[in-house]
């Protein structure tokens, strides 16, 4: 196999979340971080002494409150500390765990703690996306996650009832996942018998989408420690979990370029290909034992399952109808219950590499998968279509 190098390797040896709510009523923004950065020092057996750095990040338009970072250090232990802010959008999350390990791996600093956040009950999300517009680049209108483009394109190329049962069946997936996950915010006790009936009775949105597709809107925080490989021999509270890479890919898009005659090569495709080549990595789902996927939609999870795996034709349908996505799948997605459960913006696209990194650990409590985790994949999305892929290892033999 093709061998990726870094300057240092760098591994994840504290992951600490706070529970996921619509409403955390009970904590402002600076006591509900503490409880993520508490949550992590003792997951990795550290105190603040031992970070060199916090990396902080959330959406600033959601809760329309700039440099937040500001407000929470007595929060975050940024106080005396050096300190970044990152803000990308829906990817913050997972940007700041790559930027972390940049840091890291560059010798810049031995310890950084990364936290990301989000309390979108004290802000106004459809405000801040709307704020996006902006007419030059035929963003005329944002909805952000609403559309139903994707499902009218798979039904075109699939098949109205084949699409809308497997978009249902992948949506009560996430539901009996989030049911294992104590922490997971919309636990709603679906069955598949509910199938039908669901695809007839939840409020229609917009074209196929209707509510029980859609991501929820949450509350919470999610913080990780990494270190280097030199640190990590000196002995870890927990077993490490190695970062082997991570990659990411934007365009500024247009509505022209998207729906005109020849739909472009997805962002998630370019990222996985991109990726994957440099690691060598052939059949992703071969190789890989589970998959944390940033899903706003039922939709948008099955068609960017395809394009995140390099399946082709109607694969992707295929393995859904048998249930190879579940929990005793070939490939476990979102064990978690994903982003349709719990969706704290700031937060979300590190929760999927924290929930992989547990699941490599065996420490994923009511929603572990049985078979034992040796090769996790990670991603990350935002607006104009930035996607970000983390690898992550168990052991560091690549």
């Amino acid at each position: 196999m093709k061998k990726h190098e870094k300057n240092r390797n760098v591994a994840i040896i504290g992951i600490g979340q706070t529970t996921l709510s619509s409403h955390k009523e009970d904590q402002n923004q600076v006591e509900m971080v503490a409880e993520a950065v508490r949550n992590v020092l003792a997951d990795a057996n550290m105190t603040l002494d031992d970070i060199d750095c916090i990396v902080h990040g959330n959406m600033e338009l959601f809760e329309m409150q700039f440099q937040p970072d500001m407000w929470h250090a007595l929060g975050c232990g940024s106080y005396g500390k050096e300190e970044y802010r990152i803000t990308t959008g829906g990817t913050v999350g997972a940007t700041l765990v790559c930027a972390s390990d940049s840091l890291v791996a560059s010798g810049q600093y031995d310890t950084v703690l990364c936290l990301g956040f989000e309390k979108l009950q004290e802000g106004n999300t459809t405000g801040g996306i709307t704020n996006m517009a902006d007419p030059l680049w035929f963003r005329n209108l944002q909805t952000g996650a609403l559309t139903s483009t994707t499902a009218t394109e798979m039904i075109k190329e699939f098949g109205k009832d084949r699409v809308l049962r497997a978009a249902m069946k992948y949506r009560i997936m996430m539901d009996k996942h989030a049911m294992l996950n104590e922490r997971a915010h919309r636990r709603l006790g679906l069955e598949y018998d509910q199938l039908e009936t669901l695809m007839e009775t939840s409020p229609q949105l917009v074209g196929e989408l209707r509510l029980i597709h859609m991501c929820s809107q949450s509350d919470g925080a999610c913080a990780m420690i990494l270190t280097h490989e030199d640190r990590v021999k000196k002995g870890t509270a927990k077993p490490p979990v190695w970062i082997r890479d991570h990659e990411t890919s934007h365009r500024g898009e247009n509505m022209s370029n998207l729906y005109g005659a020849q739909k472009p090569k997805s962002t998630h495709r370019d990222c996985a290909e991109r990726l994957f080549k440099r690691n060598g990595i052939t059949n992703p789902l071969e190789y890989f034992d589970v998959f944390e996927m940033y899903d706003p939609s039922a939709y948008w999870g099955l068609d960017w399952l395809r394009e995140f795996l390099l399946l082709k034709d109607d694969a992707v349908l295929k393995l859904m109808e048998a249930g190879e996505f579940d929990l005793d799948g070939k490939l476990p997605v979102n064990p978690s219950g994903g982003v349709i459960a719990s969706n704290p913006i700031g937060a979300t696209a590190m929760l999927r590499p924290a929930e992989a990194a547990l699941q490599i650990r065996g420490d994923a409590g009511g929603h572990q998968i049985k078979k034992e985790v040796r090769h996790a994949l990670a991603s990350g999305f935002g607006g104009t279509l930035w996607t970000v892929m983390l690898m992550l290892e168990k052991e560091l033999n690549w």
